[in-house]
């Protein structure tokens, strides 16, 4: 058994070439090996959000505070708000932030495949969040 204390392991900044506007990641579990699940609480300022990604084998996000927009690709764009669990498929082409004038923060859950758990590609383009 292991205990991770609360406050034991450093937020961290989204970095710039992921996510768009200000965005603070607190890693909350990174399993052992031979176990693959990774989770982080995630806490994006209004108007924040993730470039397009897909999750080799899939994520699940948990909405605990605010309100936000998450799409995946060819979809339209829907709100989610607390309560709301939102899974992306294995490969499913997405992204998901915070409202224009909403801050919004949800647990990310999601396994590495071969050491990683995500694959990023372009931003999402202002046009295109406010669709």
């Amino acid at each position: 058994m292991e205990i991770k204390r609360s406050g034991s392991r450093p937020s961290g900044k989204g970095p710039a070439a992921y996510f768009t506007g200000a965005v603070r990641i607190d890693p909350l579990f990174d399993a052992p090996d031979p176990a693959r699940a990774r989770g982080a609480s995630v806490t994006f300022e209004p108007g924040a959000r993730t470039a397009w990604h897909t999750h080799p084998l899939g994520q699940t996000l948990v909405v605990m505070s605010g309100a936000g927009w998450v799409q995946r690709w060819g979809g339209p764009v829907e709100q989610i708000r607390p309560g709301d669990v939102v899974w992306f498929e294995p490969g499913e082409k997405h992204w998901h932030g915070a409202m224009p004038a909403t801050a919004m923060t949800h647990i990310a859950i999601q396994e590495a495949l071969n050491g990683s758990p995500v694959d990023w590609m372009e931003q999402v383009p202002d046009e295109q969040y406010r669709a």
